[in-house]
């Protein structure tokens, strides 16, 4: 069951809490803590928690690399921001959790998703200490009507059946480019991230904060997408000279071949390769 994989990547971590003004706190993971060099923080994607990197943290860390990977306020573990609906109300309390982790030190920057947008406002709002930032499949580049992709609604569905239906459509409607990769393992870690997303309204990901914030951001900027991401399915060259028009110092965009939206988890070796690869030249 996927039980077993999160408890024995949980049992290998230090967990660790910060405080949100107003109220509750963020729930912080880290693996290979003491490796040395520059801290690697991992931001997930909306409707989900740490585990969305769950299939690439232990390589992360057999490179070397200390991984830090919190749950977004809202999202998994940990609390809301006190009435926050959307990631700008984030950026503070998550500044405040890596200052207060990390200190003065600095940090590689990895956002998924939603997280590639809060990475990215992160870097913009609080530069000090970003040392590279890498966006993975990230929305906001762009307005948007948010109809791309059409999911399903499951909360009032009567049967747990039709339930793991619509969990099922989604998965391949969104996240995953193979549905025979949508194992049951696949299905119960989506199914318990969602049912722990308090942050139904949110709706910044359907404008183009992502590319208005990456034209503050100092530090260098990769960005990684599956090649069958529905979110810019027949835009690729478009995304691309999004990001160059946007970002001073864009270091490249990268294509995963055989893979949808959700990339780290659908081919992670090459993923993993792919990521340690633009961290070492952002690095230089």
């Amino acid at each position: 069951m996927v039980s077993a994989p999160i408890d024995a990547l949980q049992a290998q971590a230090r967990r660790v809490a910060t405080p949100i003004t107003g109220g509750g706190q963020i729930v912080w993971h880290v693996w290979g803590e003491g490796a040395g060099g520059v801290p690697l923080v991992l931001l997930h994607g909306g409707s989900g928690s740490w585990t969305h990197w769950l299939r690439n943290i232990e390589a992360l860390v057999a490179a070397g690399r200390e991984v830090w990977a919190p749950d977004l306020p809202g999202f998994g573990d940990s609390d809301g921001v006190p009435e926050g609906q959307d990631v700008d109300t984030m950026l503070a309390p998550l500044e405040q959790g890596l200052r207060q982790l990390l200190g003065p030190r600095s940090f590689d920057l990895v956002g998924f998703s939603f997280g590639g947008m809060t990475a990215g406002m992160l870097a913009a709002a609080f530069p000090q200490g970003v040392r590279q930032l890498v966006v993975v499949g990230a929305p906001a580049m762009w307005m948007s009507s948010g109809k791309a992709v059409r999911l399903l609604g499951w909360r009032h569905l009567a049967s747990e059946s039709a339930r793991e239906q619509a969990h099922r459509h989604n998965l391949q409607a969104l996240m995953l480019h193979d549905p025979a990769r949508i194992d049951a393992d696949t299905l119960a870690l989506h199914v318990q991230n969602v049912l722990r997303d308090r942050l139904p309204r949110r709706r910044l990901s359907q404008t183009d904060v992502l590319a208005q914030s990456l034209g503050r951001v100092a530090c260098p900027v990769h960005a990684i997408y599956g090649r069958h991401d529905v979110l810019y399915s027949g835009r690729h060259a478009a995304l691309e000279q999004a990001f160059v028009a946007a970002t001073p110092r864009f270091a490249g965009m990268h294509w995963v071949e055989d893979a949808g939206h959700w990339v780290q988890y659908e081919q992670p070796a090459r993923f993993d390769a792919l990521l340690l690869s633009c961290l070492a030249a952002g690095g230089r």
